[in-house]
C-alpha cells in the first residue's frame, strides 16, 4: 500500500509494471515486448557524507538482452537542485552497472512537466560536458480515460492518468470510468487501486468524487469476509463524515441524536441517498424522509415512549 502522494507518483512502476508499455507509449518510445523488470536498491550514496537516493530504480530485461535501467522520480513542484541530481543519478548509475539509463519524471501540474523536460547542461560558455533529457509524463501527454474498456484493459495507466488529471473538467467522468472498472477486476487489484487514488489525491475536490464513485457499488461480490467487512465499515464512516461536513457547509443544525444516527450507519446504500439529500435539504431531519424499516431506523423522538 503506498503511504503518501509522492511515494504513490513513483511506487506504482515498481508495484505495477506493466504501467511502463503504456507510458512509453505515450512518450512515442518503443518498450520491448517481453521483458522482465526488477526493482534495485534506490541508494546511490557513494559518500558517506552527501546521501542520494532515487525514488524508483527498475532494471528492464528486454528478451534480445538489451537491459537498460530506468529510474523514475515524482515530482510536485519546481526544484533546481533536481537539474544537478538528476545529472549525477545518470551517471553515477552508468558508471556502477554499465547500462544505458533513463530517467522517468511524473508530474502532476503542467508548470512542474514544463520545466522537468530540461534539457539541463553542465558545461560554460560554447562548451557542453553533459546534458540531461529528462522523459517526463504529466497532464499534457497522459491520456483522460473516460472509457470503461480502456480503463478495464489498462488500470495502472487508467490510475495514473487520473492522478494527474485532478483538476480536469472531465474528472468526475475520469473516475467513474475507473471505478466501473475496478468492479471487473479481482479485489487485491481494486483495493490497490482504490487505494492507491484515494491516498494520492490528497484533500482535493477529486478525493470526495472518488469515495462517492467507490461507495455506489459493492466492489467485494463475495463479502462477509473480515476485510471485506472492515472495508466497508471504513467506507461507512467516511460517507457519513461527508454527510455532516455537506451539511455542515450548508449551515443547517445537526442535533446529537441525528448525528449519532448518520455515525451509525453502515448501509453505504442509504448513506450514499443521505449525501445527495443533504445537498437540498432545509433541516437535518429531511434526509430521513420516507424511510422504511427494512434499511433505516426510525427517528427517536422524545414524545413517544
Amino acid at each position: 500500500m503506498v503511504t503518501s502522494a509522492h511515494e504513490g507518483s513513483h511506487r506504482i512502476f515498481q508495484e505495477r509494471p506493466e504501467i511502463l508499455a503504456p507510458v512509453f507509449a505515450t512518450l512515442n518510445i518503443p518498450f520491448p515486448g517481453k521483458a522482465t523488470v526488477d526493482a534495485l536498491t534506490p541508494d546511490v550514496t557513494e559518500t558517506r557524507p552527501l546521501e542520494r537516493r532515487i525514488d524508483t530504480l527498475l532494471l528492464v530485461g528486454p528478451s534480445d538482452g538489451n537491459d537498460f535501467l530506468l529510474a523514475v522520480e515524482a515530482q510536485g513542484r519546481r526544484d533546481t537542485k533536481k537539474e544537478l541530481s538528476w545529472a549525477y543519478y545518470v551517471a553515477y548509475l552508468q558508471s556502477k552497472y554499465t547500462l544505458p539509463v533513463l530517467l522517468l519524471v511524473v508530474c502532476q501540474n503542467r508548470a512542474t512537466a514544463k520545466w522537468a523536460t530540461g534539457p539541463f547542461s553542465c558545461g560554460t560558455q560554447d562548451w557542453t560536458t553533459q546534458r540531461t533529457y529528462p522523459l517526463v509524463v504529466g497532464p499534457d501527454n497522459l491520456p483522460v480515460i473516460t472509457d470503461e474498456r480502456t480503463a478495464r484493459a489498462k488500470p495502472a495507466l487508467a490510475a495514473i492518468a487520473a492522478l494527474a488529471h485532478a483538476n480536469h473538467a472531465q474528472i468526475g467522468a475520469i473516475l467513474e470510468a475507473l471505478g466501473r472498472a475496478l468492479q471487473s477486476m479481482d479485489r487485491e487489484a481494486a483495493t490497490y487501486f482504490y487505494e492507491f487514488l484515494d491516498i494520492n489525491l490528497g484533500d482535493t475536490p477529486a478525493r470526495a468524487t472518488w469515495r462517492q464513485v467507490m461507495s455506489v457499488a459493492s466492489y467485494f461480490p463475495g463479502r462477509g469476509t473480515d476485510r471485506e467487512t472492515a472495508y466497508l465499515e471504513g467506507e461507512a464512516k467516511g460517507e457519513a463524515k461527508f454527510v455532516l461536513l455537506a451539511l455542515e457547509e450548508r449551515g443547517i443544525s445537526v442535533t446529537d441524536a441525528v448525528r449519532e444516527r448518520i455515525l451509525a450507519c453502515t448501509e453505504p446504500d442509504v448513506l450514499t441517498r443521505w449525501f445527495r439529500r443533504s445537498l437540498t435539504a432545509t433541516a437535518a431531519e429531511d434526509l430521513f424522509a420516507e424511510a422504511t424499516e427494512a434499511t433505516e431506523a426510525p427517528v427517536a423522538h422524545p414524545d413517544r415512549t
